[in-house]
């Protein structure tokens, strides 16, 4: 976590934001925010993002970048890059962020679905990379490699390894729902098989997404 801020009374506020998320880039909308200006932003928060990354070689930024959502928080991330397109640096960054976010939610359930999802695609299981066996450690190790390979390494590479997994799990939660109907509530964190089926639809959507924008930057034109 970020180093904590006294205040004069002696209290702590909530950790140091990095640069290129600080209240100088969340006070260009106060209020109603401007659309041309919340895009302005979120823009320029993940160009900063990349290069700072990739401008200092360091590990332990690196460390702190991967684990963005945890000092900022995911819904402040959420608020700058969420509305943008795939096919956008930021849009494609929040989806990773996502990624990794719903991984740490749900560590059990998504590596069960990913062990379900991975015999019916062998070719994206590959691309993924999760270590064998995919347990709940392997896809939280996974999620965090891909978060660090974007920012020091093929960002390419790291979008469609993320895109991979996306296509993994999103066909084990189709298989749950098409061939596990008696699931207990607790296997299925109480979602029933249609939901299953809307997740799953979505995440390998989110999939598609994501290797269109690997696609673009190798071509200059993810920004």
């Amino acid at each position: 976590m970020g180093r904590m801020i006294s205040d004069r009374s002696g209290g702590h506020t909530r950790p140091r934001r990095p640069a290129f998320f600080g209240p100088a880039v969340m006070d260009t909308f106060p209020g109603a925010p401007d659309p041309a200006k919340q895009i302005e932003a979120a823009h320029r928060t993940a160009a900063a993002l990349v290069d700072h990354a990739r401008g200092g070689g360091d590990p332990d930024a690196t460390a702190r970048i991967v684990a963005l959502a945890d000092v900022v928080g995911l819904d402040e991330i959420a608020e700058l890059w969420a509305s943008r397109p795939a096919e956008t640096l930021p849009g494609a960054l929040w989806r990773i962020y996502a990624l990794q976010a719903g991984i740490r939610r749900d560590p059990v359930g998504m590596a069960r679905a990913f062990d379900l999802g991975r015999h019916r695609a062998p070719v994206h299981e590959a691309v993924a990379g999760v270590a064998e066996p995919p347990g709940p450690v392997e896809v939280q190790a996974m999620s965090d490699a891909i978060l660090g390979g974007a920012f020091t390494g093929d960002l390419a590479d790291a979008l469609e390894r993320a895109a991979a997994f996306c296509h993994v799990v999103a066909t084990g939660w189709a298989l749950q729902a098409d061939t596990e109907p008696a699931l207990t509530a607790a296997d299925l964190a109480e979602e029933p098989g249609a939901e299953l089926t809307r997740r799953a639809s979505g995440l390998a959507r989110t999939g598609t997404e994501l290797e269109l924008a690997a696609k673009l930057w190798r071509r200059g034109d993810l920004s």
